[in-house]
Formats: structure tokens, C-alpha cells, sequence
């Protein structure tokens, strides 16, 4: 789904170094494709977590002077070293820009989370839809009868609780903040703490950006039987090497054990709709590929004077967008 914005930016005559966010959702055929267009890469299925940290110190060596980044590691890691060639920076998660809190950056960094289109459409909407598409693709299941536990009751953990009832699911929402809880509670949610709703569960979903959510200490009071699905920004909101004894039993459907429990694990407890599905809708997706390459056209105009740190990506940058998407009546770009 990010071809055509990659694209667009090496016709241009760019230089691109292409590296992962979650090496879980790599996608193989895409890296070569890319490299053949001219496209600089490091990342394959199957990288490990220090292939990744070797990725990310090979793209600071290559002395990029952009980026546009999903996770905001390569940020991280700039910022941790003396000097540095990057000039501006795309951020496109709530986990990214949590990481460049509290760090001096040498440059302006845009994040485009928190857009009023990116959190009604893509947050809210299509980030659920898409989830529950991908499991039920995946293991043949439906959530008809079943107790679903999500956790985490944003933007997104909304549209996953809505999507689960529309695909037959009985729906609970945790989440650790009490005016989210509450605000569950008006929308006409069962709601309650993560500790007094797991051990109902036949199926937890994580959505909340956040690492570890899903503990030791919690998974082992599951029931048998159990699913585990991760569909929040952070890789490891599922403690994973807590469990033992995995095992594949269908592609993307891992069984395992914790104690004495059994239970299965969906995607290898990356984002599940990335790591086992094919991302987002094209025709969504076009509103979101359209952002992200107006955004790297903010970032390389010669015009741009704006001080270093984290900035919401100015309203001239993708309101044109917006607006012609309305015109149509659907979330495509132009």
C-alpha cells in the first residue's frame, strides 16, 4: 500500500533508504520491487531485533537528510548521537511521538496522528474493520459467541469494539483510565478493569500504544484457549517471551503455553491486521499515502524555517486533500 507514495518520491529524484518499523510486517516481494526502482533497503521477513537496531544505525550512516517514519526509531537513535545530517522529519503514530517527548531534537518533526482526518477515518473507522477482517480471513473463525476483551478504549479500541459486536463478538472494554472506562460506559459498553475481565475472555485485542499490556503475571490467570491478538502501535503490547512451547499450528495462529494454560496467539503478537493481513482498504489508504507525500513535501521545500521539536503538521498541508475526498464522497486521495 506505500508502492505508489515511494514511488512518486523516487520519480521525483530522491534518494531513499528504506528500512522496517515492525520487522513482523515486511513484506519481501515489496523490498525487492523497491530495490529494483533504485531504492536503498534493509529489511526482510524475519528480522530479528538486532537486525533491526543494525538497520537503523545503517540508515543514520547512510546521512539521510529526511525522514518519514512510523515508530520514530530512527529519530530515537539520531538523537542519541552527536551531529547528524536529518533536517526534518515525518512522525505517523501516537508511540513515535511519545518516544521524541523530553528529547532535544536538532530538527522539526511533523506528526500526522492526531489529524482530524487521520483520527475519524483511519483510528476510528478502519483500523477495526480491518482487524477483524484479517483474523476471521486467517483462522476461519467468526466471533459469533465469543467473549471479546478489548483493551484500551481510544480512537481506535472504539472502532475495534464496534467491529467486533458487527462480526458477532460480546464485548467488553479495559481500559486503565477511568474517564475512558466511563466513556465506554455511556456508549453502552460492559466495561471494567483488565484484571477483572481476562479470565472471561476468549479473546483479548490490545489497542493502546502501549508495551506489555498483556503481562506474565496476567496471561497465566486466561482461560484455556484463549486468543491473543495485538492491534495497537507498539510490536509488544503482548509479553510474548513469556510464553513457551509455541507452536504454528495454521499460518499466523501460534499455539502455546503459559503455566498450565494453552492458549494461541495471533500474528506472532505484531499488529495483526499489518503482520497477517494486507494493511489498510486501497481506496482508504489513498487519503493516508496522499498526507504522508504532501508531508514530505513540506519537509524538503527550501522554505521551510520552523525550530526544532514536535509539531502538528500545518492545516495548508493536507486540507486540499480532505476537501476533495469529501467532494467525492469517499476517503480517497487525489
Amino acid at each position: 500500500e506505500v508502492i505508489p507514495a515511494l514511488e512518486s518520491v523516487l520519480e521525483r529524484g530522491a534518494s531513499v533508504f528504506v528500512l522496517p518499523s515492525d520487522p513482523a510486517t515486511v513484506r519481501d516481494e515489496v523490498v525487492a520491487y523497491l530495490r529494483d526502482l533504485g531504492a536503498v533497503t534493509h529489511a526482510w521477513q524475519g528480522m530479528d531485533t538486532a537486525d533491526l537496531q543494525a538497520a537503523v544505525h545503517r540508515a543514520l550512516g547512510w546521512a539521510p537528510t529526511h525522514t518519514c517514519e512510523t515508530g520514530a526509531h530512527l529519530s530515537v537513535a539520531a538523537g542519541e548521537r552527536e551531529g547528524g545530517t536529518i533536517r526534518a522529519g515525518l512522525e505517523a503514530t501516537a508511540a513515535g511521538i511519545a518516544r521524541l517527548q523530553g528529547l532535544r531534537l536538532r530538527y522539526p518533526v511533523f506528526s500526522w496522528d492526531q489529524l482530524p482526518v487521520q483520527e475519524a477515518l483511519h483510528h476510528r473507522y478502519l483500523v477495526g474493520v480491518r482487524t477483524w477482517q484479517t483474523f476471521c480471513e486467517r483462522t476461519q473463525l467468526s466471533l459469533h459467541g465469543w467473549h471479546v476483551v478489548v483493551v484500551g478504549f481510544g480512537l481506535e479500541g472504539e472502532g475495534i469494539a464496534e467491529a467486533a459486536r458487527a462480526f458477532g463478538g460480546v464485548v467488553s472494554v479495559a481500559d486503565h483510565d477511568p474517564a475512558r472506562r466511563l466513556e465506554a460506559a455511556y456508549a453502552g459498553w460492559r466495561t471494567g478493569s483488565l484484571d477483572s475481565l481476562a479470565h472471561e475472555a476468549d479473546l483479548i485485542v490490545t489497542a493502546t500504544g502501549r508495551s506489555h499490556v498483556l503481562t506474565t503475571e496476567l496471561m497465566s490467570t486466561l482461560r484455556s484457549g484463549c486468543f491473543l491478538l495485538n492491534a495497537g502501535g507498539e510490536r509488544d503490547e503482548i509479553d510474548v517471551d513469556a510464553l513457551t512451547d509455541r507452536r504454528e499450528v495454521i499460518p499466523f495462529v501460534e499455539q502455546c503455553r503459559i503455566g498450565d494454560r494453552q492458549i494461541y496467539l495471533f500474528a506472532g503478537g505484531a499488529t495483526a491486521d499489518l503482520a497477517a493481513g494486507h494493511g489498510e482498504s486501497l481506496n482508504a489508504f489513498d487519503l493516508t499515502q496522499g498526507i504522508m507525500v504532501a508531508g514530505i513535501g513540506l519537509i524538503v521545500s527550501p522554505e521551510l524555517d520552523w525550530p526544532p521539536g514536535v509539531h502538528g503538521l500545518p492545516d495548508h498541508v493536507w486540507r486540499d486533500l480532505a476537501s476533495r475526498a469529501a467532494q467525492r464522497g469517499v476517503p480517497a486521495g487525489g
